[in-house]
């Protein structure tokens, strides 16, 4: 490879530590696209002759075939999945396959077929999230009218309903996709032909290679093409964002199964055993999901610090971009596949649901509001009222809807016994009304609405 530059090979440890093929051979058909598009252009410009071109397709294509049917034998002494490529290619072809790394350098040649691993996989972890989403509204349409308590501090807080939580999570896995599209429209561009730094001389067309392997347009700066990896640093930061908003959703579903909640089941399919304890149901799934965060998060941090002190243009430590984009990118898709297998199976309790709801007096803020809608008690003022309610009732051991009328009349002379309609947990959240709010009817709204444009149907 190196010509005659060198006068022997590397030694063990240089060859253990410069190697790559053990991991970017997974780049094979990104690879190969990249070649293909690469010798037609070399083609069309009169750069290489037809016969050279014919020869070369036809020996991509074998090796290529080759590959897929898992009878390519990869050597880690040409240490990468380029000249593994250009090694086989010559084995079919002869000495034409050498005049196919014409007008490209290794540099330009990786940093394409990374834009297209991540593009690619950009898309399939969009099309996961859908998925996820059209699972989460599905859900979330069923139980529109489900009570629930909703926390703050992990603290009863107000009462919600199921299916307005699960639609928090459809928002959230929305904003994921947008970035996930971001990071896509701004990657989408073709490194192919900056070659080593500086660009070629040779008359190539960067823009027919772009469009053939649909990017947008070829970079503008030759050493920024082959220099950065802002686009699998994106790619990761968008992915760590979604990661993190899985672990939290699956941290609820630890919680929400415990024997102390009991808040919502799951099966047999998403949940194990113990090898001591016989009675115990573990979601491991969910803690899985949780923990495999933190390898997302540590792929990005470990591309930042690769990237934070490099100067222009390639230098060898960007071999390091592979192997935590790779493993972040597919746990990411692992989880996603996992969340929308349980969220498919889990099952509400609705009735542990709702006697959860109205603990902790969650209504509290529906009488203070009642206070200042119906009898013009400036807020704080209702909420002070609200508060020595609150104390009675908690005094006495009973719920705020077990008040006497002349014990709330003792606090604010005013009260009428139509407060207690605000008191019960349907009530209270069937008042919600406002937008984005947690009333039954804008649950089912939004879930048909997610669900119109995510394709779905409702439940």
């Amino acid at each position: 490879m190196w010509g005659g530059r060198f006068a022997s090979g590397p030694a063990e440890i240089m060859e253990e530590i410069n190697a790559s093929i053990g991991f970017d051979k997974r780049l094979a058909p990104q690879d190969i696209r990249g070649s293909l598009a690469h010798v037609a252009m070399l083609g069309r410009t009169g750069i290489l002759p037809p016969a050279d071109v014919a020869a070369i397709e036809a020996g991509l294509k074998t090796v290529q075939a080759e590959i897929e049917a898992g009878s390519f034998t990869f050597a880690r002494a040409l240490e990468d999945i380029h000249m593994n490529v250009e090694s086989r290619l010559r084995e079919i072809v002869g000495p034409a396959a050498g005049r196919l790394h014409t007008a490209r350098s290794r540099n330009d040649q990786v940093a394409t077929d990374m834009r297209l691993w991540v593009r690619d996989t950009l898309d399939a972890l969009d099309a996961q999230a859908a998925d996820l989403q059209r699972a989460l509204a599905e859900a979330a349409l069923r139980h529109a009218g489900t009570v629930m308590p909703g926390f703050t501090h992990l603290q009863s807080a107000q009462p919600v309903t199921f299916g307005h939580h699960l639609l928090a999570y459809v928002e959230m896995l929305g904003r994921d996709r947008g970035r996930f599209r971001d990071a896509r429209a701004r990657l989408n561009e073709c490194p192919l032909g900056a070659a080593a730094l500086a660009g070629t001389s040779f008359p190539i067309d960067r823009h027919d290679t772009a469009r053939a392997l649909g990017f947008d347009r070829p970079t503008a700066n030759s050493l920024d093409s082959v220099a950065d990896r802002d686009f699998a640093l994106e790619a990761l930061a968008a992915a760590a964002i979604a990661a993190v908003h899985l672990s939290r959703f699956a941290e609820e579903i630890v919680i929400w199964t415990s024997a102390q909640f009991g808040f919502v089941r799951l099966s047999d399919r998403f949940t194990t055993g113990s090898s001591i304890m016989p009675q115990k149901r573990n979601p491991d799934a969910a803690e899985l999901v949780r923990a495999k965060a933190g390898r997302v998060i540590g792929a990005l941090s470990g591309l930042l610090i690769v990237m934070k002190g490099l100067p222009l243009a390639y230098s060898k430590d960007m071999q390091e971009d592979k192997e935590g984009t790779f493993d972040a990118l597919q746990t990411l898709s692992l989880c996603l596949a996992a969340m929308a297998g349980m969220v498919r199976d889990l099952e509400p309790v609705p009735e542990v649901l709702k006697q959860a709801a109205g603990a902790g007096y969650a209504t509290a803020t529906d009488l203070a509001d009642w206070l200042v809608r119906e009898l013009g008690l400036p807020f704080r003022d209702a909420h002070h009222v609200t508060g020595r309610l609150v104390g009675l009732a908690s005094a006495r051991g009973v719920g705020l809807e077990a008040l006497t009328l002349p014990e709330m009349q003792a606090e604010e002379p005013r009260i009428t016994d139509a407060v207690y309609a605000v008191l019960g947990v349907e009530n209270s959240v069937a008042s919600r009304t406002s937008y984005g709010g947690t009333a039954p009817g804008n649950v089912r709204a939004q879930a048909e609405r997610w669900l119109e444009a995510l394709g779905g149907e409702p439940a």
